[in-house]
């Protein structure tokens, strides 16, 4: 039987992409108590999709990955998707906290700066999670 959690962690980062859009939708609007709602929703979106995705890779998987079956030209433009995603991944999970605890401490220069820069990272890790799902998942599945 194949696990539901590759489905449910790109679902999350549907959901986180969806969240962000909107918490930036609201900052912009100057709507900033449903900002930082929409933002903590977004935190907990993606800190449920970590906690999946190590379940899936340690406990399913077992510390191996899944194969990318796809032939051609795609095959260096999923690797270069996933490198970049990997790579801004583990910068995320850094910047995330660091952003978040600006805004909780109420240091709202420094939280501005950093988010400036954490926003839009962040979209692209959880767009390209969903890219990456879709592809190994669905668009080249069977090679």
């Amino acid at each position: 039987m194949e696990s539901i959690l590759p489905t449910v962690n790109a679902s999350l980062n549907g959901l986180a992409t969806v969240l962000l859009a909107t918490g930036y939708i609201l900052m912009k609007q100057k709507k900033i108590p449903a900002h930082r709602n929409v933002m903590v929703a977004a935190g907990i979106t993606s800190a449920l999709f970590l906690g999946c995705y190590l379940v899936y890779h340690i406990f399913v998987l077992q510390g191996h990955s899944k194969p990318f079956l796809g032939q051609g030209v795609v095959r260096p433009i999923y690797f270069t998707i996933l490198i970049s995603h990997i790579l801004l991944a583990g910068a995320i999970a850094v910047m995330v906290p660091m952003t978040f605890w600006r805004a909780f401490k109420n240091d709202v220069e420094r939280h501005r700066k950093i988010a400036r820069i954490t926003f839009p990272i962040w979209m692209y890790v959880s767009i390209t999670g969903v890219v990456i799902y879709a592809m190994l998942y669905h668009l080249y599945a069977q090679g």
